[in-house]
């Protein structure tokens, strides 16, 4: 088969790679259907992240089962099949507990940029749905699996409430989602961070309700202005930076909450600082598994539709230039497809 192989930053390529095979009995191999680059994946790209030596890459994925271990129950051949980022064997007592992002046998997908992909854990991270969905359903359906997944958790951890107030900082695919997750869970005024005039067209069509062009202290203060001077009941931070996240905590009112799910880098929080602010604050990796069949639910009977995110569509064998358009955002999120 063929697959997306980072050799150093900037330098993606297509190459030949061995087929996926079953190794332990709970193992599924899926044919993609489609798959994306993640904003994530711009960190090694970028070379803000060390690359080593080279590896295939992609975590986000869709596809039809091929073959399956034989302790997998659930899914199998044929079926369209929808799972996260983060396997989980769903059984464990974290599984139970409603975080399978920190299953006690979880392994982080990497090589879903792809024609093939093996789903270690498949029985308790691949969801299937009860048929084939439609063509114009499966964008939003492989959002689900990662970033409509993360913003979900993302609203979710800054506990959005009807009639509450909620700022979104960052509006790349994870925080375009996060406005969907808001707006869904009842918040009355959504107030997305954004300085792209497409990103606040689509973050507006999601159900923003109000732009922040502003950033750092200027950001904050426009947040304060348009929050009677308090802040915002929650916040979701969905970079990942340092001042992504002091954005975050001081847009934040007093008892009011921040859930970042974007993955740190160089992030120092000053305890003596949170411990005066009452902020809340949770994060982590998405369990996006406890999440899939409400979510998918909500995309096949039309309540959200996440794929808007992807504003750029490539045959698989132009990952290269996905990475390139992402990188030097002309696109918010890449599509590819097989």
């Amino acid at each position: 088969m063929r697959g997306a192989v980072i050799h150093a930053p900037g330098d993606v390529r297509f190459e030949n790679l061995d087929d996926p095979k079953i190794i332990e009995p709970t193992d599924a191999v899926i044919r993609t259907v489609v798959t994306c680059v993640c904003g994530s994946d711009l960190w090694p790209y970028r070379g803000l992240e060390p690359v080593g030596d080279p590896h295939p890459m992609g975590h986000e994925y869709v596809g039809i089962v091929e073959d399956v271990g034989s302790e997998v129950a659930g899914v199998g051949p044929g079926q369209f099949v929808v799972g996260s980022f983060a396997t989980s064997d769903n059984t464990c007592a974290n599984c139970l507990g409603g975080w399978q992002s920190s299953c006690l046998n979880r392994e982080f997908m990497s090589t879903c940029q792809a024609e093939y992909v093996r789903i270690p854990n498949a029985h308790g991270t691949l969801v299937a749905t009860d048929e084939h969905p439609h063509a114009e359903m499966v964008p939003s359906l492989l959002a689900v699996s990662d970033v409509m997944g993360t913003g979900w958790y993302a609203a979710l951890a800054a506990e959005v409430k009807p009639g509450s107030t909620a700022v979104v900082v960052g509006d790349g695919a994870v925080g375009l989602c996060g406005v969907i997750a808001a707006k869904e869970l009842g918040a009355e005024r959504i107030i997305a961070m954004s300085r792209h005039a497409s990103r606040q067209k689509l973050a507006l069509e999601f159900g923003a309700t109000d732009i922040v062009a502003e950033r750092g202290d200027e950001g904050i203060a426009r947040v304060k202005d348009l929050t009677g001077g308090i802040g915002a009941d929650s916040v979701l931070e969905c970079v990942g930076t340092p001042d992504s996240m002091r954005q975050a905590l001081h847009s934040t009112r007093p008892g009011g909450n921040v859930g970042f799910v974007g993955v740190p880098h160089d992030v120092q929080v000053d305890g003596e600082e949170l411990f005066f602010s009452h902020v809340g604050l949770r994060g982590g990796p998405a369990p996006v598994r406890r999440y899939l069949p409400d979510l998918i639910d909500r995309v096949l009977t039309g309540r959200i539709n996440p794929g808007k995110v992807f504003d750029l569509t490539l045959s698989l064998d132009q990952v290269a230039e996905g990475y390139r358009a992402m990188d030097e955002r002309r696109a918010v999120k890449a599509l590819l497809k097989p």
